[in-house]
Protein backbone atom coordinates (compact mmCIF):
# COMPACT_ATOMS: atom_id res chain seq x y z
CA UNK A 1 0.00 0.00 0.00
CA UNK A 2 3.00 2.28 0.74
CA UNK A 3 4.37 2.17 -2.66
CA UNK A 4 0.84 2.29 -4.05
CA UNK A 5 0.44 5.87 -2.21
CA UNK A 6 4.22 6.78 -3.45
CA UNK A 7 3.67 5.91 -6.82
CA UNK A 8 0.20 8.35 -6.47
CA UNK A 9 2.52 11.24 -5.24
CA UNK A 10 4.58 10.63 -8.07
CA UNK A 11 2.06 10.79 -10.46
CA UNK A 12 0.19 13.72 -9.23
CA UNK A 13 3.73 15.65 -8.78
CA UNK A 14 4.44 14.88 -12.61
CA UNK A 15 0.76 16.53 -13.49
CA UNK A 16 1.62 19.61 -11.57
CA UNK A 17 4.85 19.56 -13.20
CA UNK A 18 3.40 19.87 -16.45
CA UNK A 19 0.68 21.82 -15.96
CA UNK A 20 2.11 25.07 -15.66
CA UNK A 21 1.14 28.44 -14.48
CA UNK A 22 -2.76 26.79 -14.07
CA UNK A 23 -1.85 25.11 -10.06
CA UNK A 24 -0.23 28.55 -9.14
CA UNK A 25 -3.27 30.48 -10.71
CA UNK A 26 -6.02 28.27 -9.07
CA UNK A 27 -4.35 28.75 -5.58
CA UNK A 28 -4.52 32.53 -6.08
CA UNK A 29 -8.04 32.94 -6.53
CA UNK A 30 -8.91 30.47 -4.27
CA UNK A 31 -6.65 32.02 -1.33
CA UNK A 32 -8.70 35.14 -2.21
CA UNK A 33 -11.91 33.97 -2.05
CA UNK A 34 -10.87 32.23 1.20
CA UNK A 35 -9.66 35.52 2.41
CA UNK A 36 -12.57 37.30 1.31
CA UNK A 37 -14.67 34.73 3.49
CA UNK A 38 -12.81 34.80 6.60
CA UNK A 39 -12.95 38.99 6.13
CA UNK A 40 -17.00 38.67 5.47
CA UNK A 41 -17.89 36.10 8.51
CA UNK A 42 -15.39 38.64 10.58
CA UNK A 43 -17.50 41.73 9.74
CA UNK A 44 -20.56 39.79 10.37
CA UNK A 45 -19.86 38.63 13.59
CA UNK A 46 -18.22 41.77 15.30
CA UNK A 47 -19.10 41.55 19.12
CA UNK A 48 -19.93 38.26 18.85
CA UNK A 49 -16.84 37.55 20.93
CA UNK A 50 -16.89 37.02 24.43
CA UNK A 51 -13.61 36.26 26.27
CA UNK A 52 -12.74 33.94 23.33
CA UNK A 53 -11.86 34.88 19.92
CA UNK A 54 -15.39 32.79 19.32
CA UNK A 55 -15.48 33.68 15.18
CA UNK A 56 -11.72 32.68 14.69
CA UNK A 57 -12.59 29.53 16.45
CA UNK A 58 -16.10 28.82 14.60
CA UNK A 59 -13.98 29.44 11.05
CA UNK A 60 -11.10 26.88 12.15
CA UNK A 61 -13.72 24.57 12.55
CA UNK A 62 -15.80 25.46 9.44
CA UNK A 63 -12.11 25.55 7.70
CA UNK A 64 -10.80 21.92 9.36
CA UNK A 65 -14.38 20.47 7.88
CA UNK A 66 -14.28 21.71 4.76
CA UNK A 67 -10.80 20.42 4.05
CA UNK A 68 -11.31 17.17 5.67
CA UNK A 69 -14.50 16.91 3.67
CA UNK A 70 -13.65 18.08 0.38
CA UNK A 71 -10.49 16.29 0.12
CA UNK A 72 -11.96 12.66 1.45
CA UNK A 73 -14.56 13.20 -1.14
CA UNK A 74 -12.73 14.69 -4.35
CA UNK A 75 -10.23 11.68 -3.58
CA UNK A 76 -8.68 10.08 -7.46
CA UNK A 77 -10.33 6.67 -6.40
CA UNK A 78 -13.02 8.42 -4.17
CA UNK A 79 -17.24 8.93 -5.31
CA UNK A 80 -16.77 12.47 -6.97
CA UNK A 81 -12.84 12.45 -7.77
CA UNK A 82 -12.15 16.13 -8.48
CA UNK A 83 -8.94 17.48 -10.78
CA UNK A 84 -5.52 18.45 -9.33
CA UNK A 85 -6.77 22.15 -10.04
CA UNK A 86 -9.66 22.10 -8.15
CA UNK A 87 -8.35 20.28 -4.80
CA UNK A 88 -5.66 23.04 -4.74
CA UNK A 89 -8.35 25.50 -5.53
CA UNK A 90 -10.64 24.29 -2.52
CA UNK A 91 -7.93 23.02 -0.15
CA UNK A 92 -5.14 25.14 -0.24
CA UNK A 93 -6.51 27.89 -1.71
CA UNK A 94 -9.79 28.70 -0.32
CA UNK A 95 -9.17 26.95 3.24
CA UNK A 96 -5.39 28.22 3.04
CA UNK A 97 -6.64 32.03 2.91
CA UNK A 98 -9.45 31.07 5.07
CA UNK A 99 -7.80 29.19 7.64
CA UNK A 100 -4.52 27.58 7.24
CA UNK A 101 -5.43 25.92 10.66
CA UNK A 102 -7.23 23.64 8.03
CA UNK A 103 -3.87 22.76 6.71
CA UNK A 104 -2.48 22.21 10.24
CA UNK A 105 -5.32 19.64 10.90
CA UNK A 106 -5.18 18.00 8.68
CA UNK A 107 -1.61 16.97 8.23
CA UNK A 108 -1.47 16.11 12.11
CA UNK A 109 -4.83 13.86 11.42
CA UNK A 110 -2.61 12.38 8.86
CA UNK A 111 -0.08 11.50 10.78
CA UNK A 112 -2.07 9.81 13.31
CA UNK A 113 -3.87 8.05 10.90
CA UNK A 114 -1.44 6.59 9.90
CA UNK A 115 -0.30 5.39 13.63
CA UNK A 116 2.29 8.10 14.07
CA UNK A 117 0.87 9.41 17.35
CA UNK A 118 3.96 10.61 18.84
CA UNK A 119 4.52 12.97 15.12
CA UNK A 120 0.79 14.13 15.74
CA UNK A 121 1.35 15.07 18.86
CA UNK A 122 4.93 16.94 18.49
CA UNK A 123 3.60 18.70 15.62
CA UNK A 124 0.81 20.27 17.30
CA UNK A 125 3.01 20.66 20.37
CA UNK A 126 6.00 22.48 18.08
CA UNK A 127 3.50 24.73 16.27
CA UNK A 128 1.06 26.16 18.68
CA UNK A 129 4.11 26.83 21.18
CA UNK A 130 6.59 28.10 18.32
CA UNK A 131 3.87 30.14 16.53
CA UNK A 132 2.58 31.83 19.92
CA UNK A 133 6.79 32.16 20.04
CA UNK A 134 7.02 33.81 16.70
CA UNK A 135 4.43 36.41 17.43
CA UNK A 136 5.44 37.19 20.60
CA UNK A 137 9.52 37.60 19.04
CA UNK A 138 7.76 39.21 16.23
CA UNK A 139 5.86 41.61 18.74
CA UNK A 140 8.74 42.45 20.80
CA UNK A 141 11.67 42.87 17.79
CA UNK A 142 8.80 45.62 16.78
CA UNK A 143 7.86 47.44 19.56
CA UNK A 144 11.87 47.76 20.26
CA UNK A 145 12.54 51.53 20.99
CA UNK A 146 8.88 51.96 20.53
CA UNK A 147 5.97 52.37 22.21
CA UNK A 148 3.65 49.53 20.31
CA UNK A 149 1.12 47.82 22.76
CA UNK A 150 -0.65 45.39 20.48
CA UNK A 151 0.01 43.68 17.40
CA UNK A 152 -3.49 44.55 15.87
CA UNK A 153 -4.83 47.84 15.73
CA UNK A 154 -8.37 47.02 15.60
CA UNK A 155 -10.89 43.96 16.71
CA UNK A 156 -10.87 43.46 12.53
CA UNK A 157 -7.29 43.36 12.08
CA UNK A 158 -6.85 40.55 14.97
CA UNK A 159 -9.99 38.71 14.37
CA UNK A 160 -9.32 38.65 10.25
CA UNK A 161 -5.30 38.37 10.92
Amino acid sequence: MADDSCHDVELREERNQEAGVGPYFSVMLGSALGGLLRYTLIRLTLGWDAKLPLSTIGINILGCFVIGFFGTFTLQGGRHPASDTVRLFVMVGICGGFTTFSSFSLETFDLARGGAWFRALLNVLLSVALCFGSVALGHYLAQRGGTAQAVAETQEEELAG
